[in-house]
């Protein structure tokens, strides 16, 4: 610890990214194309502080925390004004002032990015970054990110999960739009949960993040941000068919009921219904899937300032897997191996935002940084989900019912100063059985012998918290983020979760930021480990097992911007996390072959994760984004023996290439990947001899033709055709405890072509 905390002390004094804006200024032309100005002005409005476009119209311009408004002139040219919120990257479209047009449009066109005004290394992967592939759900939307893995619980469910700074998923805190989602029952299959289609972007913060969001977030959070009632988008359709034939539909709407009150219908429907083989184990590749979506959004807006949003989000999803000839008759009988889930999902929230006392300065008057303002808001959300399923001969059925509120003050001191506090209460009922039958062998007969335990999971759990956080921003050059949270469980006590983060400009195109804080989470055994109920072998539940765990992830990033063949369109960001666990829950099927055990750590559980990352725009509309992780994790087991952690990927490089013609009416990106090696689960009950997966590549492809309302896209995944050669040990065995679908390192589906349109109104 004393060394992390050096290395993590002295990072705070070093060097990396700024708050640069640069872009480009066009005016149309005859034939209707693009021209660059040479010697337009780029000015704030608030401070005229200005630079002129070179000979390519392209300009850098550096952006204070005062800056919002960004203005392009050119004599004999309309001006062109355009307000700065996260965009790094703009374009201005000046018209001659004889030429009369509608509108001009400005279009953000880096889709993936980090964000220089954010305290935490975030990640923006915007709607163009969610429209680079078929990502149809959030699960396919991160093929573009070193920073995120992606992978497959087991090879019967088909459950997707994440990896972040080397550990599983449910380290990492889902939100949607700041509330906490996929929480509980809901985070086995959430990712899957949220059509691609639906969202705006998604901002994917690595380490700990704001204590105002609760103690959880142990290795980061990932953001969604949806569709907005505001949109000027009456209709939106995107429909996609891919040659193993999933199709799926989304349909959007946004509408303006009056000048204060405007909504957002959001609906899905996808069906996977072809059963697929492609390695002939006898077990489908993927499960048969059914899913319906819908939610609404609302927003209303008072000329106080005062803001309501409020919504519901209802889903159903069946999942069908197992042998390819198995048939109800064989429910719960070990003639042929099949798995059923069925999921229902019902969410309620209200968000509501009051200002107590409003700034009515104009952003010139001396008086501004001196400004008191303070609001009050409040939010609500309810959550039902019922999960039943069987895996084989194992039975599992939950049902949770969870209410969470949290309350926030905030006040404003200028532009120096922020106070934020609250408090929060979360409610969680579990009413959760499982089955968990298993083989011992067979008889005389040849029938086989089963036997079981039913475990009753069913807890109510109750905790109440407060918090404070204190911002400190020093100008343009350094910002401080304080917080501590208190909370107790009724039944694991209290939690204390301090955190910090620190941003230092230290030049306009170099920031460093580093945080170090504890997180908290208490795991759900059964859904948080689906995967374990995929295999033959019995679950072994230590009697003292506290669910309760504690871990601790400090780190640091730097970011440079700078001039790549005199172009200053490029940037390199280097970071380093480390993540370590003081207490956690253990899921271990090494040290016993014929059983998963679950007991807590004793002694060391940590991963160092260095990643770095490369952007570069050489010519207008060619963009480059490479990007390389390692990840060096280590887990204590059970007899103090210390191993790699499994089915963690050593490295992940990846890189990105698009190129847009004019107006984007042609769009081409291409991905690679390349996937370093894991360490497998030992299978005979001796964790010391292990077995490594392959170094494997992925390559990704896409050409998306743009006409006036309608988008036509059509595109490959997994273009080498590489598939983990057997995802299921045992499979012609699978009752027995050798059984074992969960040791997936690869991908378990071969190439696929899809195509799809999306019209927007």
């Amino acid at each position: 610890m004393k060394k992390i905390l050096s290395i993590f002390f002295v990072m705070f004094a070093v060097t990396v990214s700024a708050k640069n804006i640069t872009g480009v200024v066009n005016t149309l032309n005859s034939s209707g194309g693009k021209d660059p100005i040479i010697g337009a002005i780029v000015v704030w409005a608030d401070n005229n502080k200005a630079v002129a476009t070179d000979a390519a119209g392209q300009f850098t311009i550096s952006k204070n925390r005062n800056n919002t408004i960004l203005i392009a002139q050119y004599v004999g040219y309309k001006s062109d004004t355009l307000k700065i919120t996260d965009q790094t990257d703009v374009e201005f479209t000046l018209l001659s002032s004889a030429l009369q047009i509608d509108k001009v449009e400005v279009v953000n066109r880096r889709s993936n990015s980090i964000s220089n005004l954010s305290m935490e290394k975030k990640e923006m992967i915007t709607f163009a970054g969610l429209c680079k592939m078929a990502c149809c759900n959030i699960a396919e939307s991160f093929e573009n990110s070193a920073s995120v893995s992606v992978g497959y619980s087991d090879a019967v469910s088909g459950a997707r999960q994440i990896k972040l700074l080397g550990y599983a998923g449910m380290y990492t805190q889902m939100l949607d739009e700041a509330r906490p989602m996929a929480r509980g029952l809901g985070a086995t299959y959430g990712l899957e949960h949220t059509p691609g289609m639906w969202l705006q972007g998604i901002q994917i913060s690595k380490g700990v993040t704001s204590v105002v969001n609760g103690y959880e977030a142990l290795t980061g959070q990932i953001n969604l941000e949806h569709r907005k009632p505001t949109d000027k988008t009456p209709l939106f359709v995107n429909l996609f068919l891919s040659s193993e034939l999933r199709t799926e539909a989304n349909v959007t709407s946004s509408l303006q009921i009056n000048d204060k009150l405007s909504t957002v219908i959001l609906t899905h429907a996808s069906f996977d219904k072809m059963k697929l083989d492609h390695n002939n184990d006898g077990f489908l590749d993927m499960p048969l899937k059914e899913q319906y979506n819908f939610a609404n959004r609302w927003l209303y807006e008072a000329d106080n300032g005062t803001q309501i949003r409020y919504g519901i989000k209802v889903l159903s999803e069946d999942r069908e897997g197992g042998q390819l000839d198995y048939t109800a008759a064989d429910r719960g009988t070990t003639n042929k191996y099949g798995s059923n889930i069925n999921n229902r999902h019902f969410n309620a929230y209200i968000k509501a935002g009051f200002p107590l006392k409003r700034n009515v300065l104009e952003l010139d008057d001396p008086l501004y940084l001196e400004e008191t303002t303070s609001n009050i808001a409040v939010v609500a959300d309810y959550v039902y989900h019922k999960q039943d399923a069987f895996f084989g001969i194992k039975d599992y059925n939950g049902a949770q019912n969870s209410a969470y509120t949290n309350l926030l003050y905030q006040i404003n001191k200028g532009q120096k100063h922020q106070f934020i506090m609250g408090a929060t209460f979360t409610a969680d009922i579990y009413d959760e059985k499982l089955f968990d039958r298993y083989t011992t062998g067979k008889n005389s007969a040849g029938d086989y012998i089963v036997e079981g335990k039913e475990y009753d999971m069913s807890r109510d759990l109750f905790t109440v918290g407060a918090f404070g956080e204190y911002t400190l921003k020093l100008g343009d050059k350094f910002d401080m983020v304080a917080g501590v949270r208190a909370d107790h469980n009724n039944e694991y006590g209290f939690m204390f979760t301090p955190r910090g983060h620190i941003k230092y400009d230290v030049t306009p195109t170099t920031t460093v930021r580093a945080s170090a804080g504890v997180g908290y989470r208490i795991m759900s055994l059964v859904t948080d480990n689906i995967g374990m109920l995929a295999t033959g072998r019995s679950l072994n539940f230590a009697d003292d097992l506290n669910p309760l765990e504690r871990g601790f992830t400090a780190g640091a990033s730097i970011t440079q911007k700078f001039k790549l063949f005199n172009d200053p369109r490029a940037s390199v960001s280097l970071d380093y996390f480390r993540s370590e666990f003081s207490n956690q829950v253990i899921v271990d099927q090494e040290t016993n072959s014929q059983q998963i055990m679950f007991y807590n750590l004793n002694g060391d559980s940590y991963t160092n994760t260095y990643q770095i990352d490369f952007s570069y725009e050489p010519f207008n509309r060619f963009t480059l984004f490479a990007t390389y992780r390692y990840n060096d994790t280590k887990v204590t087991l059970k007899d103090n023996v210390q191993v790699v952690t499994p089915l963690i990927d050593r490295f992940k490089g990846l890189i990105n290439l698009q190129y847009a013609t004019n107006y984007d009416k042609w769009v081409f990106d291409v991905t690679a990947q390349i996937n370093g090696q894991t360490r497998l689960p030992n299978q005979n009950g001796d964790p010391l001899i292990s077995d490594y997966s392959k170094v494997y590549p992925m390559f990704f492809a896409q050409i998306t033709k743009k006409f006036k309302k309608i988008d036509v896209y059509v595109g490959c995944e997994n273009i080498a055709n590489y598939r983990q050669s057997d995802p299921i040990i045992s499979a012609g065995d699978p009752f027995s405890s050798k059984f074992n679908s969960t040791v997936i390192w690869g991908p378990i589906m071969g190439r696929k072509f899809y195509a799809g349109l999306r019209y927007t109104l």
